[in-house]
């Protein structure tokens, strides 16, 4: 498991050295450390540090000389506000960091803090980055945002509001978000508005009464009713017709539903998740989606970027649909040719992450040995690369190892910048999470020079 970096902010020495011993010597079952732990004495420090490095965690002192934990909260949500955030307070304080909750923080500790709720309560947060980690794969500054997004918000029953275009995961998503709340172990229902006959969604949604219309020969518990106490995702938000909008808007507002043909009001404890990839502001100018109902749904508006826009992402997703598709295959091992390689990472997938899972499982199909060419490839995708210049791209004729080359360029760049990721990151035109994820691929560690390790010797760890 990938080490989670965390900051320890304080302006009493030896609370500090006792925290940051204590995450310090925290090991898994294997003994191997869980945590790489900075400390800062105050909010100005952290800022630096904050700006050098990557972090995974916050803890904060709320009463410091300077700026204090509520002023150093609002600072980090301005530079990334997806980072999760543990205040640290006296009992006396404890309305202050409740208010904090709301505007943010993700939890909180009351000093004296003890050795076990310390590690629980890091735990509870690490535990909820793993649970997004292996529902999200991705390994972009963009996506790593994002992770860090649903981590903060997961504990929340607040509307979520999820965009972005066709294929970029939004199910999966909302999916994480529930997974990473207090509901995951009760029900997540998702349905696609868009999909269902609008004389037929308000049934789906609310359910109806025996004989309320033709063919209602029982009565019917709808989605609300049945995600009670769980998660609802309502995907193509966009798609529902006026009616069906105030029907919603009520729901969310009361809390409650009636059922078609009933009259009995009925409470029901449900996050609403909802996805679109409309321009809902646009629609609210031209009265075609009601302005109060989008309010009600972009509590926490969450932005999911294109695939084009995170090109760290598709060689993680290639690997991983490779995995995912290999028993249709006959279970043999695959791997991806340099050229049809290149053309994957270098295609612009205006149908994001769903088009290049259907391309990599459809050439797993198509492929007549253990490797996957460019013939193999949807014929869009071969057909960009005959426009984009004369054959597109070329290779040597005798081939190249494209693997090995990759792990030589990546030990010349570490050897060249004494193994420093940020730097040998810089140098291949690569972020550092990117570069991270292939070092980690090769088995690539630093040399033991010393003991200094990779994490201190970072200076922009965010690759930014």
């Amino acid at each position: 498991m990938k080490l989670k970096n965390i900051l320890i902010v304080d302006d009493e020495k030896n609370q500090r050295d006792i925290l940051q011993l204590i995450l310090i010597g925290e090991r898994d079952e294997l003994g191997n450390s869980l945590y790489n732990v900075k400390a800062a004495s105050d909010g100005h420090e952290a800022m630096r540090l904050f700006k050098l490095n990557r972090f995974d965690l916050v803890l904060t002192d709320l009463k410091m000389h300077g700026m204090d934990g509520i002023e150093l909260l609002n600072e980090l949500s301005q530079m990334d506000s997806s980072i999760p955030v543990i205040l640290m307070t006296a009992h006396g304080s404890i309305d202050t960091v409740k208010e904090a909750l709301r505007g943010g923080a993700f939890d909180y500790l009351e000093k004296p803090i003890g050795r076990t709720e310390l590690l629980e309560t890091v735990a509870r947060a690490v535990a909820k980055m793993r649970a997004v980690d292996e529902e999200i794969v991705g390994v972009s500054d963009a996506m790593e945002r994002v992770k860090k997004m649903i981590v903060k918000i997961a504990g929340s029953s607040s509307t979520v509001l999820i965009r972005g275009e066709s294929g970029t995961g939004k199910e999966r998503i909302a999916r994480a978000v529930h997974k990473a709340s207090p509901r995951a172990n009760e029900r997540f229902q998702a349905v696609n508005c868009a999909a269902i006959n609008e004389n037929l969604l308000e049934s789906e949604l609310f359910g109806h009464e025996k004989g309320s219309f033709t063919g209602a020969h029982a009565e019917k518990k709808g989605l609300f009713e049945i995600a009670d106490k769980g998660t609802l995702f309502l995907d193509e938000i966009g798609e529902l017709n006026v009616s069906m909008q105030a029907k919603l808007l009520r729901a969310l507002q009361e809390k409650e539903i009636t059922r078609v043909g009933g009259t009995k009001s009925i409470k029901v404890d449900v996050r609403v998740l909802a996805a679109t990839n409309r321009d809902l502001e646009s629609m609210v100018k031209e009265k075609r989606f009601r302005e109060d109902l989008f309010y009600r749904l972009n509590v926490i508006p969450l932005d999911i970027p294109p695939l084009r826009q995170r090109r760290d992402d598709i060689v993680v997703l290639m690997d991983y649909f490779l995995r995912k598709h290999s028993a249709n295959s006959g279970g043999k091992p695959m791997k991806v040719s340099n050229d049809a390689r290149r053309l994957l990472m270098d295609y612009a997938w205006p149908g994001n992450v769903r088009q290049l899972e259907s391309a990599i499982e459809r050439a797993l199909l198509l492929a007549e040995s253990d490797e996957i060419t460019v013939e193999d490839l949807p014929m869009e995708i071969r057909d960009v690369a005959r426009i984009e210049g004369s054959g597109g791209f070329r290779l040597p004729a005798e081939g190249i190892d494209f693997e090995q080359l990759e792990k030589s360029l990546l030990i010349q760049a570490m050897d060249q910048t004494n193994w420093n990721i940020t730097r040998a990151a810089k140098l291949l035109g690569l972020s550092f999470r990117t570069m991270q994820y292939r070092l980690d691929k090769f088995g690539l560690a630093r040399p033991n020079r010393g003991g200094k390790d990779e994490f201190e010797g970072d200076d922009d760890a965010n690759g930014e």
